[in-house]
């Protein structure tokens, strides 16, 4: 019986190939648990015609993410922090203050979670910030610190 793998089968292959296998073990256990498929024609152009538009959607995210780099690469943001007597900010610039002044500002949404600080932004003055986009892209934001 031939089977199409849907996941990675730590003996048999990885997922997205066909195998030759006994009736009972692909009836049994890989069909039923759900780790592959019956390998007809009709299957197995679906199965690559949906891999086909995984990677075309991967594409497309790799494409915007790739703006937004360039976009995030030549902004300045500018954030005003309270600063006290010594002209030292009160507590730190965390990376939350900076997501929420990204989306306020400029209407660029990056999670809190993605961006990250090198060390804590305690003084006044510029500093770049480096934001996780996803699929390998990066971007380094520039940050000036206003203290008020």
């Amino acid at each position: 019986m031939k089977v199409l793998l849907t996941k990675d089968v730590k003996s048999l292959g990885k997922a997205g190939e066909v195998k030759e296998v006994k009736d009972g073990y692909g009836k049994n256990f890989l069909i039923g648990k759900g780790l592959a498929l019956h390998a007809t024609n009709d299957v197995i152009r679906k199965y690559e015609a949906q891999k086909k538009r995984e990677q075309e959607q991967i594409a497309i995210e790799i494409d915007e993410a790739t703006k937004l780099a360039e976009t995030l690469n030549s902004t300045k943001l500018t954030i005003k922090h309270k600063a006290g007597a010594n002209g030292h900010l009160i507590g730190s610039v965390t990376n939350k203050e900076i997501s929420e002044a990204l989306n306020d500002e400029f209407e660029i949404k990056i999670d809190k979670k993605n961006i990250s600080l090198d060390k804590k932004i305690k003084a006044p003055g510029i500093y770049e910030v480096d934001c996780k986009l996803g699929h390998a892209v990066h971007a380094t934001l520039k940050v000036d610190i206003i203290g008020e």
